[in-house]
């Protein structure tokens, strides 16, 4: 006589151990797809704030720092540089920074938090080309009532010491201002405002 062994129990237990070990397996492979789809440590940091300190910037001077992939002029503006800020208004197209180009804690006269320190984004709001800065008022050939500023070589864009645009240009707004924030006197965060 043949004994029949009943095995359910055992087919059961050996079905739900395979499909366990399917389960972990699948995972285990998912983990390192999924991980390649974030972004690496260079890109975060391409992106993260960036401290600059401003100890040895001269009033004057001129520095440009990278951020996000871009230009970031830090001009520390003289007091003659700010004294022409409000007497060419009638030369800009948005005199007032109503448009939207820098966080709210810049929309002001200097488009600053401390105004002897403008912080700008160094690509012409026209095409992206980079413009250079030409801070020497009436220059010979921007004509005598060119306060210094920026001038783009590109399709002759031009800015104010602020980053304001004049008129009759190709760029269509202002300079944008990053969000930035002090964190002392000299130490200055750009890619983070206080709000």
């Amino acid at each position: 006589m043949i004994e029949v062994i009943d095995d359910h129990g055992r087919r059961k237990f050996l079905a739900l151990s395979a499909a366990a070990f399917a389960v972990a397996g699948i995972a285990a492979s998912a983990v390192p797809f999924v991980e390649s789809m974030e972004p690496s440590r260079r890109e975060l940091a391409a992106g993260a704030p960036v401290e600059v300190d401003l100890h040895g910037l001269e009033p004057g001077m001129l520095t440009t720092i990278a951020w996000r992939g871009m230009p970031v002029w830090i001009l520390r503006r003289t007091p003659a540089m700010l004294s022409t800020l409000p007497h060419h208004d009638d030369l800009l197209r948005d005199p007032a920074s109503v448009e939207p180009q820098q966080p709210r804690n810049c929309q002001n006269a200097s488009r600053s938090i401390k105004p002897e320190y403008l912080v700008l984004v160094g690509i012409c709001t026209h095409l992206g080309c980079s413009p250079s800065f030409r801070g020497n008022p009436a220059t010979e050939d921007l004509g005598p009532t060119w306060p210094g500023g920026w001038f783009c070589p590109c399709h002759g864009s031009k800015f104010d010491l602020a980053g304001r645009v004049f008129k009759d240009v190709p760029a269509p707004l202002n300079l944008r201002v990053p969000p930035n924030q002090y964190l002392s006197e000299t130490r200055l965060r750009i890619g983070m405002d206080s709000a």
